[in-house]
């Protein structure tokens, strides 16, 4: 399986691969989760009508635009995602207008969804979808606490990782890919029937979406790399300083299934939180 929160990868796999596109996950990228549920079970909680709410994403990712214009993503009977800015867009309304950021007074954020954990956050860099799943996946699998939470087997730069994780008495083989490029030899190996990977996470930028093409332009390659190197180890430092760092144990995600989705992969789940993918190969529909 492949991961599926990229928009870019996911769009490349439909116009280049269609043939793979049941290989990728079914899940919506967090963006378009967030948006179905602030426009049903947020709406609900607060008494809203869905048609009144506008939701605007801030994103590292340019094709975030083209993922929240998808026909498909308006399970909620409205568009899921109105909008979507990139953080360069949100830097430059902030300075346009005259708002000094970093002397705003701290607020809570707003409910539902409020809460994240570490793992959520990981989903910036490289590597940190596999590490959020693997997290969540080991301790479902074998009913105990991971021995450790940091999986830096699949952390790293630019490129292919490879790595074997011991999940009770499945041994798992995983790879991270960065870089669009460097999907393509597995994606061929894939096809031909000779790849031994069991989950694949794929993201489109140099080292995941800390790199992405709406963040703020580094000019020279020098302080690029210097750039995504803080901006990485950040992501790790904000996790690790954390009191909750496991996915599956945000209690804000618990209060939407009891209250409001029921089950994992049930009815309303699967239909509000899953998705299809399309051929995009030119001359098939």
């Amino acid at each position: 399986m492949f991961t599926s929160c990229c928009p870019a990868w996911v769009k490349f796999a439909e116009q280049s691969y269609p043939e793979l596109i049941d290989h990728l996950s079914s899940c919506k990228s967090p963006q378009q989760m967030a948006g179905v549920l602030f426009k049903t079970y947020g709406a609900k909680i607060d008494k809203i009508d869905p048609s009144k709410i506008f939701s605007v994403s801030i994103m590292p990712c340019t094709c975030k635009k083209f993922e929240c214009e998808r026909p498909e993503m308006t399970d909620s009977k409205h568009k899921d995602v109105d909008v979507v800015l990139t953080t360069r867009e949100l830097a430059n309304l902030l300075k346009d207008a005259g708002i000094d950021f970093h002397n705003l007074p701290d607020e809570e954020f707003d409910a539902p969804l409020g809460t994240y954990t570490g793992a959520g956050n990981l989903f910036g860099a490289t590597g940190g979808v596999m590490e959020a799943a693997l997290r969540t996946g080991y301790e479902l699998i074998t009913k105990k606490p991971i021995p450790d939470l940091d999986l830096k087997m699949v952390r790293g730069g630019e490129g292919v990782r490879e790595a074997k994780v011991q999940v009770g008495d499945l041994q798992l083989k995983v790879g991270v890919v960065s870089g669009l490029k460097n999907v393509i030899p597995i994606l061929e190996d894939v096809k031909a029937g000779k790849s031994d990977f069991h989950f694949i996470e794929v993201m489109t930028c140099p080292v995941g979406c800390v790199s992405g093409g709406g963040q703020p332009k580094v000019l020279l390659e020098t302080d690029k790399e210097i750039a995504h190197k803080n901006r990485t180890a950040s992501t790790y430092e904000h996790d690790a300083g954390l009191n909750l760092r496991k996915s599956h144990e945000n209690p804000d995600i618990k209060r939407v299934y009891d209250e409001f989705l029921g089950q994992p992969l049930g009815h309303e789940s699967h239909h509000l939180l899953h998705t299809k993918y399309v051929s995009r190969r030119k001359g098939e529909k």
